[in-house]
């Protein structure tokens, strides 16, 4: 289909977004349309988040690294309608942030801390604050205050696949848009596949292709029997029973993932998957943001009776871990610790059979290590 005219007012890009459908392509998948009508509302800042925060997450910078000038001009759309101070977020240090820094544009420069990239963190960090999560009384697109009484701007955030999307709908229209993906998760978007694969990659894909497309195009080995999906707040699911399934809400609904910011890693099979878990576990409780009890105790406590129930998978330390991991969800000021707990539910439903004979030391990933 040839491109349409590019749209010439914020009334047809809205228009166009909204029947389009796109939705934020960071992970939580709000509509488009809805949040950049917010930020009409009054003047308001853009930040354009390119930070990959997500484990294993590469795609925003493949975006920064292979269509810029979209990028650019997507983020410019979307100023017209704020009427504000455009900015680009990305890792200090990164290849990234260096490409962002050669076009000249006004760069965030983020921590490269898990919690950092986060929408809040980097409205906290734009506005002379730790970049940190922030309690959300209030939607900050809106404005408004934090916790402590600070005064916060109004302020939005964009992933920057959305912001490319944006450029594209803009340049050749919703219909366009809509002849990729499904009805309901419409349009073409970026999955990541890494790990122990044949070449890590950014696949440029569409809702709806099987799971096993995506992986074929990573050249997975025969021998690798699990996929990490989306980082550190995701679910595992053995190649065997993901690979057919779509990659859509209902397609990855039974293995608890859903399509998120698109992210696969692939496990090595020559070690413990629920050493791998175990890793993942004590990451995240080094990356607490040191503000709230979920995070500072709740986490690393996670951790160690992790650790514990491996080594002595006692019903009385199973007892101790459930509950843990029923008080951290919902309590923390975001999502992290949320995040963390779900993937340690899923590991201990996936990794069932494999528990026991973790800890009676007859492990076969171990024996894989030493063949």
């Amino acid at each position: 289909m040839s491109p349409t005219a590019p749209q010439r007012t914020g009334v047809q890009l809205l228009d166009s977004l909204d029947a389009a459908g796109l939705t934020g392509r960071g992970g939580a998948a709000f509509p488009s349309a809805v949040k950049l009508r917010a930020l009409t509302r009054r003047r308001t800042t853009l930040i354009v988040n390119a930070c990959d925060g997500e484990l294993g997450a590469v795609k925003d910078g493949w975006v920064v690294a292979n269509h810029l000038d979209e990028l650019l001009h997507g983020a410019q759309l979307v100023q017209r309608l704020a009427r504000g101070d455009v900015m680009f977020a990305a890792h200090r240090g990164s290849a990234t942030e260096q490409r962002l820094r050669a076009a000249r544009v006004d760069v965030l420069d983020a921590p490269s801390r898990y919690v950092s990239s986060e929408e809040s963190s980097l409205i906290s960090l734009s506005q002379g604050g730790l970049a940190r999560p922030m309690t959300k009384r209030s939607l900050y697109i809106q404005g408004g205050r934090d916790s402590t009484g600070r005064r916060i701007a109004p302020t939005a955030v964009l992933n920057a696949e959305t912001v490319w999307r944006i450029a594209q709908i803009a340049e050749r229209g919703p219909k366009w848009f809509r002849g990729y993906g499904t009805e309901s998760e419409p349009g073409p978007r970026l999955a990541s596949v890494g790990g122990y694969v044949g070449r890590p990659v950014v696949v440029e894909t569409q809702a709806g292709v099987p799971v096993g497309e995506l992986l074929s195009a990573a050249r997975v080995p025969g021998d690798a029997e699990y996929v990490l999906i989306n980082g550190l707040g995701g679910a595992f699911a053995s190649l065997a029973g993901v690979s057919s399934a779509s990659w859509s809400r209902e397609g990855l609904a039974p293995f608890g993932a859903r399509l998120g910011p698109g992210i696969f890693e692939v496990v090595d099979p020559r070690r413990c998957p629920l050493d791998a878990v175990s890793e993942l576990l004590a990451y995240a409780a080094g990356e607490s943001a040191g503000q709230c009890g979920p995070c500072m105790f709740g986490v690393p406590e996670l951790s160690g009776l992790w650790q514990q129930y491996l080594r002595t998978p006692s019903a009385r330390h199973r007892r101790a871990l459930d509950i843990n991991l029923g008080l951290l969800p919902g309590r923390g000021g975001c999502k992290f610790p949320d995040g963390v707990a779900g993937l340690a539910v899923n590991a201990l439903a996936v990794f069932a059979d494999h528990i026991t004979e973790h800890a009676s030391g007859r492990c076969r990933y171990a024996t894989r290590r030493t063949a």
